[in-house]
C-alpha cells in the first residue's frame, strides 16, 4: 500500500520505535558492533525525514538505555559521539523543518561533549512547533516514573502541590513527555518481541509491531509497513 499522498491512511500522531539489532546487522557481515552503529545512525536520520514527511508529529527513538551501560566501555564511547554528530550536522536543517528536538532521560551523567551537543540543539529548535524528535539518551521507563514519583513528593512537601489534585493528568506533568502525546505506535525492530523499559506509562494504549528486520536495514518501505498496520488495528482503548 503507498503510504504517502494516501487519504484513506491515518498518519499516527507519535510514533516510538526501538532501534534494536545494530551490533547483529555488522556481526553478520563479519563487522565490527560500532559499524552497525554507524550505519544505524543513518538509518536514524532516513527515518526522521520520512516519518515527518508523513505527517507524523512526534517521533520518540530509543537510542540508549539505563540498562546499556553494561555494554563494552569502547562501543558505549561511539555511541555517545553520533549525537554530536548528528546535531552539529542536522540542527540547521531540523530548524528549516520546523522541528523540536527534545531529550528524555538523564543526560547529567553522559560526556560533557554528548550532553551539550544536546542541550543546544534543545536550545536552537526551542521554538519550532511543526515536529518533536524526542531523543531518548540515559532512558529508562522505571526510572522515569521513579523521577516523577521523588519530584511529586518534594512538591507535596513543599506546598507546591496538593495530594488530593494528584491524578494521571498531574502525573504527566512530571514526566520526561510532559508536552508529549501518548505514544499510538510503537516499533522495535531485530524480531525482539519485548519492550525493554520503554515509555511504560506512555505506551499504555499503544499499538506494538515488532518486525524481523534490524535496525540499519530499516528502510521506508518498513515504515510504511507497521503504519500500513495500525490502520487494520481497532483502538478501543478500553471500550467495546
Amino acid at each position: 500500500m503507498e503510504i504517502l499522498n494516501n487519504e484513506n491512511i491515518k498518519i499516527p500522531e507519535h510514533i516510538a520505535i526501538i532501534l534494536d539489532g545494530n551490533g547483529r546487522w555488522a556481526l553478520k557481515r563479519g563487522l565490527i558492533r560500532t559499524m552497525g552503529h554507524k550505519v544505524g545512525a543513518e538509518t536514524m536520520r532516513k527515518t526522521i525525514n520520512y516519518a515527518f514527511s508523513l505527517g507524523v508529529k512526534v517521533l520518540s527513538l530509543f537510542c540508549f538505555s539505563t540498562e546499556n551501560w553494561k555494554r563494552d566501555k569502547e562501543e558505549i564511547a561511539y555511541l555517545f559521539t553520533l549525537p554530536i554528530e548528528y546535531f552539529n550536522k542536522y540542527t540547521d536543517k531540523l530548524i528549516e523543518e520546523d522541528v523540536k528536538v527534545v531529550v528524555s532521560g538523564d543526560i547529567s551523567v553522559l560526556p560533557k561533549e554528548t550532553m551539550l551537543a544536546c542541550d543546544k540543539a534543545i536550545l536552537k529548535t526551542k521554538n519550532c512547533k511543526s515536529y518533536v524528535l524526542n531523543i531518548c539518551l540515559n532512558y529508562g521507563g522505571k526510572a522515569e516514573i521513579i523521577r516523577a514519583c521523588k519530584q511529586i513528593v518534594n512538591d507535596v512537601n513543599s506546598n507546591k502541590l496538593l495530594l488530593e489534585n494528584l491524578n494521571e493528568k498531574t502525573f504527566e506533568n512530571y514526566l520526561y513527555t510532559k508536552n508529549l502525546p501518548p505514544v499510538d505506535l510503537l516499533i522495535r525492530t531485530s524480531n525482539e518481541k519485548r519492550i525493554s523499559n520503554f515509555m511504560l506509562w506512555q505506551i499504555a494504549y499503544a499499538e506494538i509491531y515488532f518486525t524481523k528486520t534490524l535496525w540499519p536495514a530499516f528502510t521506508k518501505k518498513d515504515l510504511d509497513k507497521a503504519i500500513e498496520e495500525y490502520n487494520h488495528r481497532q483502538r478501543r482503548f478500553g471500550g467495546v
